[in-house]
């Protein structure tokens, strides 16, 4: 079985700040940071998945995070997702719920 890359945007539901990140285990990394486990993250709990991508390799998950990360913009930070085919609530026009892999539908806003 192949390891897939996941690029994701959070949001954090108490905040109402961003967060972008990269790993290979979305559930695991998004229960670190729920529970307070990453310095940077650790004012905003809780957070939820509100758009992520795969990528065959790290090296591309780490290529588009930078990109990600150097926009400022909220407004910037959706519309990059959107025009990038990142899977989320964007993606839903018909306000279906889209499954993130092994995530409670809680953590995920759609």
């Amino acid at each position: 079985m192949m390891i897939m890359f996941f690029v994701y945007i959070l949001k954090s539901t108490s905040r109402g700040s961003y967060y972008i990140g990269q790993t290979s285990d979305l559930e695991s990394r998004l229960s670190r940071h729920n529970a307070g486990r990453n310095r940077s993250t650790k004012s905003g709990v809780p957070w939820i998945v509100l758009y992520w991508k795969e990528y065959e390799t790290r090296s591309e998950a780490v290529v588009m995070e930078r990109q990600l990360k150097s926009l400022k913009k909220r407004s910037a930070i959706v519309d990059f997702a959107i025009s990038n085919s990142f899977r989320g609530v964007a993606c839903l026009p018909t306000g279906r719920r889209s499954p993130v892999p092994n995530l409670p539908k809680s953590q995920i806003l759609l």
